[in-house]
């Protein structure tokens, strides 16, 4: 049939946790829905399959990241130059791609804004610099799904004749994520489970990647509390990384009793009825799906401006944003604030009804009709 069409996607690795996975697998969904053909290239996949999708493991190996990606995309560009021409679609920077979704930040701008001069001179930075400048350089044709208002600006800011080739998607929130009130009685049963008093305030941190995330500056917002408040208060911390060194700034700053830290899973809701406060001091993020799960969930949200879907924040009036560039001073007076009126503030109750926003949930279709839009081939021509 003229409307559908084959896709390959192209993903470095997959795993059932991260955002930029969900939304992966989201926009592959919708895809098979409407009869496309999907072949996914990948060097790992974990998590569950959809049956009708076509994965192929890429074989590679190398000392380096920088090295390992630059084989996988040889590897890939052989494969594909066996086949008819068609759409490739990537969730990782890289050339080859007709289409990009842009789950990263720009890396000219973080290399810019985070790192030293002497960076710009490496081999890691030159690889990622040629990675990026082939999706939104001058010479690219490549398409790319951006997330947020932040990310737009830095790739305008980096690479201004890519303008035409940027598309804005919206968020991809899965609508079994829509609650129309806390629910009391799975925030008791939670509690019991972790043995948290049902007076401890409870702030809750989720996403894979704790130092980009911001757990040390979490923390030491938590040391910073005054003695009372922080005696009654716990941070628990959910995702897929190491948490040793974490372990240790606790016990350093003095809050280790007051710490938990749980490893990625599937029951994120639970934990959101269960909390009082999601705290998100990330470093840098794209989007940042856990500030909207919790917001239309009816949890209080404090997080940084440095992350995509900050401006979800404040549209709800769901939390607190604090300025970029960062401080931890305004990161401790804030969470001592929300803390002090968490239970008269609106920000719980303005955040549910802003979840009942359509668009928020919208992204696999979007990006499903972008595709057809720019590849399928124009009906009446020829």
């Amino acid at each position: 049939s003229i409307n559908v069409m084959k896709i390959s996607f192209l993903i470095y690795s997959y795993f059932p946790y991260g955002g930029q996975q969900r939304d992966f697998l989201r926009i592959i969904n919708a895809c098979l829905s409407r009869g496309h053909e999907i072949d996914v290239y990948t060097m790992k996949w974990q998590g569950e399959l959809p049956e009708a999708l076509n994965l192929i493991t890429v074989p590679v190996k190398a000392m380096s990241k920088t090295k390992l990606y630059r084989c996988f995309t040889q590897w890939v560009e052989k494969a594909l130059s066996r086949q008819m021409p068609h759409p490739v679609f990537g969730f990782n920077k890289m050339p080859l791609l007709d289409l990009y979704f842009a789950a990263d930040p720009c890396f000219a701008e973080k290399a810019d804004r985070q790192r030293g001069a002497y960076y710009k001179y490496t081999p890691r930075y030159r690889h990622f610099k040629n990675y990026e400048n082939a999706i939104f350089g001058d010479n690219s044709k490549t398409h790319a799904l951006i997330l947020s208002p932040q990310q737009h600006k830095a790739f305008l800011k980096y690479y201004p004749a890519c303008s035409e080739r940027l598309h804005a998607v919206p968020p991809g929130i899965s609508r079994d994520r829509m609650v129309s009130s806390r629910d009391t009685d799975v925030r008791r049963q939670f509690r019991e489970e972790f043995s948290i008093a049902g007076d401890t305030v409870l702030l809750l941190q989720i996403g894979s990647g704790f130092r980009v995330k911001g757990v040390d500056r979490s923390l030491r917002a938590l040391a910073s509390l005054p003695a009372q408040i922080q005696a009654n208060t716990h941070f628990m911390l959910v995702g897929q990384d190491k948490p040793r060194r974490f372990e240790k700034l606790a016990r350093k700053l003095g809050v280790r009793e007051q710490f938990s830290v749980l490893s990625g899973r599937d029951d994120i809701p639970r934990f959101l009825a269960g909390a009082d406060l999601l705290l998100h001091p990330a470093y840098v993020e794209s989007a940042g799906y856990v500030l909207l799960e919790a917001t239309i969930a009816g949890l209080p949200v404090l997080t940084t401006a440095s992350c995509g879907y900050s401006f979800h924040i404040e549209q709800a009036q769901s939390g607190e944003v604090c300025s970029d560039p960062f401080s931890q001073e305004e990161l401790n007076t804030r969470l001592l604030a929300m803390l002090e009126c968490i239970d008269m503030a609106p920000w719980s109750e303005n955040g549910l009804v802003y979840g009942k926003k359509d668009e928020l949930y919208a992204l696999p279709d979007a990006v499903a009709d972008i595709i057809e839009e720019l590849f399928l081939p124009k009906h009446g021509s020829g």
